[in-house]
């Protein structure tokens, strides 16, 4: 989608179970009710870190100069992160000291200053569209909180420094959430994110599916090799304030968050963990190096490693259908929806395994969301194309039953085609070989308008 997370295209990717499984790669069992409370924060411009509670409003106070002590054992963590990693710092990096309050301030400013109001709005459309929000989920707000929940510091790539909390000290927590921050160090000098890798507020903007798919290589880099560090360098001194860091641990926001935005958060680590350790695993760091210079592009590649680099998505030319629909419409969205908001789409209304069997054989695909100026009305066109015929099948099955359980019994049904009215909504689901089509408009109306003026198949992009 055009934003799937609004702050995507600055690296901030929440570290959301990072520590938790870092703990568990050790084989130390941890408490269950952690499996879903633990947020760190880290960026390429902004890279927060987390902390075990809120702490008391900080003062304006100035910060007093960085404790020697702590400055050598961050020293010793970088040393230590670059040689398990095998990547040589092009420079030293900073540290600038923040009270709590001045972080804060600077987190709302850094992280969600491109992310307006309005854009907001649009994405809170687009995923009650999609089913996957409630009405009336104030998305702003939610991830403001979200990010003040647990964010410490960060890391600022055009300063070239790290932005610290002057009043926690340097707990294990923080000593693994370092070595963590210090890869996304690395990996800026390195691979240059934004240049070398487009990973920037402009390129998400225009394909938030293969940001997210980068995002998922870059957080699972960082984790990959935190899982490494503790188990070389933290076991003994850190494993222990971690194990009772989680025994303290509560996190009220994220815990109330929707379903989605939980999983949209935690997708780039427990998703990227597993596609960076699979590289690995074929071919050590050298292989996950590779991937850099020949990045995933598709949340299909990161939930299938098997198939990445290979399996590349088909490209659409999306149609203008503003026009069809008349001059008070215009387009709200048009990007690519990807195999992973696919199968989260499908989970809404069906069991896990039956989402993920439905959305596998993705092949690629373009969402559209048109607005009516003159009225709260949209209308939303999702074109995919499958790996094959029984792909369609199997998706146009499953689509079937997910729109009977969130729309109601179908008014017409067929293998191929299913049509559901409810009082505010029409839709029409159709297949034509390996193609599937899901329309979503106010009224019977529009509905009709957009069935006339789409002709399956819609041939891909050369």
């Amino acid at each position: 989608m055009e934003k799937r997370i609004p702050y995507q295209g600055k690296l901030v990717a929440l570290l959301v179970l990072a520590l938790l499984m870092s703990a568990c790669a050790t084989g130390v069992a941890t408490p269950a009710s952690s499996a879903t409370s633990s947020i760190t924060t880290l960026a390429m411009e902004n890279t927060p870190t987390a902390q075990p509670s809120p702490s008391p409003p900080a003062t304006k106070a100035a910060c007093p100069p960085l404790d020697a002590d702590i400055q050598e054992r961050m020293r010793l963590i970088e040393s230590q992160v670059s040689q398990l990693r095998g990547l040589e710092a092009q420079a030293s990096v900073q540290h600038s000291l923040l009270t709590r309050d001045q972080l804060a301030e600077k987190v709302e400013l850094d992280l969600l200053a491109d992310y307006s109001d309005q854009e907001a709005v649009q994405d809170a459309r687009l995923l009650l569209l999609l089913g996957l929000i409630e009405p009336d989920v104030p998305l702003r707000e939610l991830y403001l909180e979200l990010l003040g929940e647990q964010v410490a510091g960060f890391y600022d790539s055009e300063a070239e420094e790290l932005v610290i909390v002057c009043d926690d000290g340097f707990s294990g927590v923080d000593q693994v959430t370092y070595a963590h921050e210090y890869v996304h160090v690395l990996q800026d000098q390195v691979f240059d994110l934004e240049a070398g890798l487009e990973y920037s507020d402009e390129a998400c903007q225009a394909s938030g599916e293969r940001c997210f798919a980068l995002q998922a290589l870059i957080e699972g880099d960082a984790s990959l090799l935190q899982e490494q560090w503790l188990r070389t360098f933290g076991l003994e001194q850190v494993l222990p304030e971690l194990l009772a860091f989680f025994d303290e641990f509560e996190m009220p926001v994220f815990d109330a968050a929707p379903t989605y935005i939980q999983a949209e958060l935690t997708f780039p680590y427990l998703e990227g963990l597993t596609f960076t350790r699979a590289l690995y695993l074929s071919g050590g760091w050298a292989a996950v190096d590779a991937a850099y210079r020949n990045p995933p592009v598709s949340s299909e590649q990161i939930l299938h490693p098997d198939r990445y680099p290979r399996d590349l998505p088909v490209t659409f030319d999306p149609p203008d259908l503003a026009g069809v629909l008349g001059s008070d419409w215009s387009e709200l969205v048009s990007d690519s929806l990807g195999e992973w908001v696919t199968r989260t789409m499908l989970q809404e209304s069906l069991e896990p395994g039956e989402a993920v069997t439905a959305a596998e054989g993705w092949g690629g695909d373009f969402i559209l969301v048109y607005e009516s100026g003159d009225s709260d009305r949209f209308a939303l066109v999702l074109l995919t194309q499958w790996d094959t015929v029984r792909d369609a099948r199997e998706f146009a099955d499953a689509f079937g039953t997910y729109g009977d359980r969130r729309f109601g019994e179908a008014s017409e049904s067929s293998p191929s085609e299913s049509v559901w009215h409810t009082n505010d909504t029409s839709s029409r689901f159709l297949r034509k070989s390996n193609q599937t089509l899901w329309l979503l408009t106010p009224d019977a109306d529009t509905l009709a308008l957009l069935s006339d003026a789409i002709t399956l198949p819609i041939w891909p992009t050369p």
